[in-house]
């Protein structure tokens, strides 16, 4: 029987630069299984698609013991391992950060995202020193465990255009040495695809680093070349499947027609999926 360290050292495993690992973000059981379904090694939940699915707002609006719960069932359903998105840690100081941690590995998810954007003001990142310590916490309540978790740092620079923009490549790059100095397993720079600043930052940053994907984004061979080891599409999946259930309510409504239903799994096959 595998056992969690088990699962957390093949979890980290899949983080290699220039063949990186493959993550369509997960919001519900069967959103997971139709990933691991489609092939993929892993299953990454996606914060706002959880909080969506939950009934509130992205950005630290929901309880942690919600998100703990849908994780636990997200775990029963797929064989693969599962990293939870965890926002900023669910916690206003370092110590509820551990908590938060123990309780996804009681779910049975060997990683998290935690982000550093500050849930007072999303416009303003944490001091990273601060963050620095809650990611410490992180790494410290998962070692007490025994588990080798893999704590992804997210850094919310680009993704929020924080500070002067000629010095956002460096402040980026100081953050990510500080928070793996703190324990980070990688470090994951949403908003920023444009390759020659991807590559540069594969080459400063020590670690394995993760990128938020999109329509707009070079393919993941190129992602690959530029030294990437881990491709998130984040919230992007469940967007894209509310826009289908919105265009199909819009078009009942205004046209009495339902072509929008069109191309739908099968009913036989999701349910197949879940029994």
């Amino acid at each position: 029987m595998t056992t969690l360290p088990d699962t957390a050292e093949l979890f980290g495993s899949l983080h290699r630069p220039g063949s990186p690992l493959l993550l369509p973000n997960a919001w519900d059981p069967l959103s997971a299984r139709l990933v691991e379904a489609a092939g993929a090694s892993a299953v990454a939940t996606t914060s706002a698609g959880v909080a969506w699915a939950l009934g509130t707002a992205d950005g630290d609006h929901i309880d942690r013991d919600s998100v703990l719960a849908l994780t636990r069932r997200i775990v029963a359903a797929v064989s693969v391992p599962v990293t939870a998105d965890v926002e900023s840690g669910f916690g206003a100081n370092p110590d509820e950060v551990s908590v938060t941690v123990d309780g996804v590995l009681a779910a049975g998810a060997v990683g998290v995202n935690i982000e550093d954007v500050h849930p007072d003001d999303p416009s303003a990142l944490r001091d990273p020193r601060a963050q620095a310590e809650r990611l410490a916490a992180a790494r410290a309540a998962a070692d007490a465990a025994g588990v080798p978790f893999f704590v992804n740092a997210r850094i919310d620079t680009y993704l929020r255009s924080v500070g002067d923009p000629a010095d956002r490549f460096a402040d980026t790059v100081a953050r990510a040495r500080a928070y793996l100095a703190a324990g980070a397993s990688g470090i994951f720079v949403p908003g920023v695809v444009d390759l020659p600043t991807v590559t540069r930052l594969a080459a400063e940053i020590d670690g394995p680093l993760n990128v938020l994907a999109g329509p707009s984004a070079p393919p993941v061979a190129e992602l690959a070349a530029a030294g990437v080891a881990r491709i998130s599409l984040g919230s992007s999946v469940a967007s894209a499947a509310y826009a289908v259930a919105q265009r199909a309510a819009r078009e009942l409504f205004a046209d009495g027609t339902y072509t929008s239903l069109e191309g739908g799994l099968a009913y036989g096959e999701l349910n197949a999926l879940m029994s």
